[in-house]
């Protein structure tokens, strides 16, 4: 996985703006990766990602220049996703407990988001992440899509290293179990 030149967030820090730009086209499209497997939408997935290169550009001061960039960019931004889903969680249970009926307001769960997707495999992957908790998903995402060390994921997650390792197995685990259920239904 390449990495942008280590000049660049340094320029970026003492205030060059073209630096700055240089790095959100350099990781938006990664960074968005990880904000729709984390959010499971689109626009929240944009929201985050938005959200946290405004955070980036207003605390580049905080940013060590013998540090590298990876990291600290992705712990802003996963910090950003759970905020999101936490409100989004909030939100849910508002609607589910309030005054819409609750058919109403489960209406995009996984099984019925399956239904009307079909068994698209890509879309399979996708309810599968969904369904694990937001802890292993995070680790999952981090390490399998983002290729990202143990130790650099926890310092994005704040989480120990036998945790992350736990939740990465723990999330293989769930999704092995689900993706062959879904193969041998789909086989059968």
């Amino acid at each position: 996985m390449t990495e942008i030149d280590p000049s660049v967030p340094s320029r970026a820090r003492r205030g060059d703006e073209q630096a700055f730009l240089e790095i959100v086209a350099f990781y938006y499209p990664r960074c968005l990766r990880f904000a729709r497997n984390m959010m499971g939408n689109d626009q929240d997935a944009e929201e985050a990602v938005q959200d946290a290169f405004v955070r980036v550009h207003d605390n580049f001061r905080r940013f060590r220049e013998d540090a590298r960039f990876d990291p600290w960019l992705f712990r802003i931004l996963a910090n950003r996703c759970r905020t999101l889903l936490g409100r989004a969680k909030r939100h849910r249970e508002f609607i589910e407990y309030g005054e819409v009926p609750l058919a109403v307001a489960s209406a995009a769960s996984p099984v019925e988001v399956e239904e009307v997707f079909g068994a698209d495999w890509a879309e399979e992957v996708r309810l599968a992440l969904e369904t694990l908790p937001a802890e292993q998903r995070e680790a999952f995402l981090l390490r399998h899509v983002e290729e990202l060390s143990y130790e650099d994921m926890a310092v994005i997650t704040g989480a120990g290293l036998s945790a992350l390792r736990m939740r990465v197995k723990r999330a293989c685990d769930a999704l092995r179990i689900r993706l062959t259920e879904v193969e041998q239904r789909n086989g059968s």
